[in-house]
């Protein structure tokens, strides 16, 4: 489902040019994130860069895979964008389906939790301009408001996420 239906419409009303129904939302096929480039890509069906944003921010431990809650590390592998979150503590949120099932099984064999709500997402809502500086989050990442409104708009529910060392 493309989100623009849900992104609040005071946005609309001011005019962002973010907030307009965009024709490409079926052109992206996948997000690659590259963690040490600090990006992430759009792709087309051919595996082509339709949008590049750079200096996302990461986990506030970002070298390594994410294994543990509370690690500070965002993780690396295959996921799914499987739904949004319009009204998160953040602007805007798209999840991330990590753990994957052998994520999970190995931090609970080692008697911890994977952790989760792993997002893509803007930057807290209670910031009313700019970004925060560095890497922060929890594991998710983040990029300006400005950012996750086109890519909210553009990335459908079910679009594939590789991330990368």
């Amino acid at each position: 489902m493309i989100r623009s239906a849900l992104l609040p419409l005071a946005l609309m009303m001011a005019g962002d040019a973010a907030a307009e129904p965009s024709t490409e939302a079926s052109a992206i096929a996948s997000v690659r994130v590259e963690k040490a480039a600090r990006r992430l890509l759009l792709l087309d069906e051919s595996g082509h860069v339709s949008r590049a944003y750079g200096g996302i921010q990461l986990g506030s431990q970002p070298v390594g895979a994410k294994q543990f809650e509370g690690d500070g590390r965002t993780p690396e592998g295959r996921y799914v964008i499987d739904y949004g979150n319009p009204s998160s503590a953040y602007h805007l949120s798209l999840h991330i389906t990590y753990p994957n099932k052998q994520e999970r099984a190995h931090a609970e064999s080692l008697g911890r939790s994977p952790g989760g709500e792993i997002f893509i997402h803007g930057q807290p809502n209670f910031l009313d301009t700019g970004r925060i500086a560095g890497d922060w989050t929890a594991g998710c990442i983040a990029l300006a408001n400005e950012e996750i409104e086109e890519i909210w708009q553009l990335v459908p529910d079910g679009t594939p996420v590789e991330i990368v060392p």
